[in-house]
C-alpha cells in the first residue's frame, strides 16, 4: 500500500499571518472529469488540523486543491472592491510518488499568489 499523503497551508502575505478560515476542496483530476476528494478549512495557524489527503489515501495522478479566499478578504478587509480580483484559487498539481509527502502551499494576497512543492 502507498504510504504517501497531501498537506497544504495558507499564509497571508499582505498581513504576514497564517490565513485561518479559508474553506479548502481537494479533487481528483483526470481529462475532463473532477471528483472531490476532500474538504478541509484552515485552522489557526494556516494548515488543516490533518493531511487533507491522510497516508495511504494518496494516489499517482493529478490533484486539484480549490481555496476559497473570498469571505478571508472581507473579513479582513484586504480588498473593498465589491467583485474580488481573488475569489477562487486552483492549484492543479501532478503526484508521481504516491509513497512521498506533497505539500502544497498557498501564499496569498488580494492581487496575486504564489505556490511551491513544501516540505
Amino acid at each position: 500500500m502507498a504510504t504517501g499523503y497531501l498537506t497544504t497551508h495558507v499564509l497571508d502575505t499582505a498581513r504576514g499571518l497564517p490565513a485561518a478560515g479559508i474553506k479548502i476542496a481537494l479533487y481528483r483530476v483526470s481529462g475532463n472529469s473532477h471528483k472531490k476528494i476532500a474538504e478541509a478549512e484552515t485552522n489557526a495557524d494556516g494548515r488543516t488540523d490533518g493531511p487533507i489527503l491522510p497516508q495511504g489515501k494518496l494516489k499517482q495522478g493529478h490533484y486539484e486543491l480549490i481555496f476559497f479566499c473570498n469571505d478571508y478578504l472581507d473579513r479582513h478587509n484586504l480588498s473593498t472592491d465589491t467583485i474580488k480580483f481573488l475569489d477562487q484559487v486552483p492549484i492543479r498539481f501532478g503526484v508521481a510518488d504516491d509513497d512521498a509527502h506533497y505539500h502544497v502551499p498557498l501564499l496569498l494576497s488580494p492581487y496575486g499568489y504564489s505556490t511551491y512543492r513544501g516540505s
